[in-house]
């Protein structure tokens, strides 16, 4: 078993695919030697986006907190709190944030593509 402090593993960054924007990330699972999936927490600042972007795996964006707008290929639906998005593997996805209060996400997906009996 491996314990991560969240606070450990914040850092401050540009958003990922495009820069658009400033976000809070916490990359949970980076140091977890041998691991299978990866697990994060980001914060998108007012304005901020996860530009679009391919995903060769099944994907999940949870909404603890704030609103976005999930893009997949041709569609955009509104995220809240408490609402999750499931992207499947080979989709072009993004999000971004609205509202009046940073966009709180939980990201997770596989690093390989597992085969479960």
């Amino acid at each position: 078993m491996i314990i991560v402090a969240e606070e450990d593993m914040r850092r401050e960054e540009a958003t990922p695919h495009g820069k658009i924007g400033m976000s809070t990330a916490f990359r949970m699972t980076a140091d977890i030697p041998n691991r299978t999936m990866e697990f994060r927490k980001r914060i998108l600042h007012s304005g901020s986006a996860i530009g679009t972007h391919p995903i060769d795996h099944d994907e999940v964006y949870y909404v603890v907190s704030g609103e976005g707008e999930v893009h997949s290929n041709d569609q955009t639906s509104f995220l809240g709190a408490g609402m999750m998005a499931y992207l499947y593997s080979g989709d072009t996805v993004g999000i971004r944030q609205i509202g009046e209060t940073p966009l709180e996400l939980i990201i997770s997906y596989p690093l390989a593509n597992l085969v479960f009996d």
